[in-house]
């Protein structure tokens, strides 16, 4: 592959976050996809939910973040039938953690190239937030993160100064909001859209979407 064409691929864009509150998970992401300096779509949603009870942010390539999503789905689903018991959050993430390194093991010319964060309700009604980097180790997340997004130094700025421990859940959906505003005014791979879930006792809810547009004003 011509090492230019190869450098553009590998350059995406992103800004996921999730943020620990007292009584809930608040997981946020922009909708802008890159590849190297062109926008190829401005509605990707990058914060899905895969199940019942789980929530997923990915970064990196679009095609491994549709593939593992859909692997991780199906190898859960696999799982609870065989074991008649619905996996917890953090083996979910354990799974997902496997399925990340093993992309990058294997002889491939393009190794899998995806970090994440999955939250998540467990029977106990317990939540709980991982964060898993692209090359597989797992973190569990007490407070927030924003894992390897373009976008993540601005929002880890920005929640070093902002985020208390034990706030809130309405708390937390503010700071996510203006989280990902701060990285979209300044990250060129972020933008066009927020899209904000919580996960409470109450279940996985979309509490914010909205659209960035653009206007031109004379001056």
């Amino acid at each position: 592959m011509d090492e230019e064409l190869k450098n553009n691929l590998l350059k995406t864009g992103t800004t996921i976050l999730g943020i620990v509150c007292k009584d809930g998970i608040v997981m946020a992401s922009d909708r802008q996809s890159t590849a190297g300096n062109l926008v190829m779509n401005k509605n990707s949603q990058k914060t899905k939910q895969i199940n019942d009870y789980l929530l997923i942010s990915g970064t990196g390539m679009v095609s491994d973040i549709q593939r593992v999503e859909k692997l991780l789905t199906a190898e859960l689903k696999l799982k609870e039938l065989k074991s008649r018991t619905r996996p917890s959050v953090k083996q979910a993430a354990n799974l997902l953690s496997n399925i990340l390194y093993s992309g990058i093991r294997q002889p491939s010319m393009i190794p899998t190239q995806m970090g994440s964060l999955l939250g998540g309700l467990n029977e106990d009604k317990k939540f709980e937030l991982y964060s898993i980097e692209p090359a597989g180790s797992v973190t569990k997340v007490e407070d927030y993160d924003a894992n390897f997004g373009s976008g993540m130094p601005y929002v880890l700025g920005f929640l070093e100064r902002q985020y208390k421990k034990d706030i809130s859940l309405e708390e937390g959906i503010k700071l996510a909001i203006e989280s990902i505003k701060s990285s979209t005014q300044r990250d060129i791979g972020s933008g066009f859209g927020i899209d904000v879930f919580t996960i409470s006792k109450d279940g996985i809810k979309k509490v914010v979407s909205q659209e960035i547009q653009s206007a031109y004003k004379d001056e």
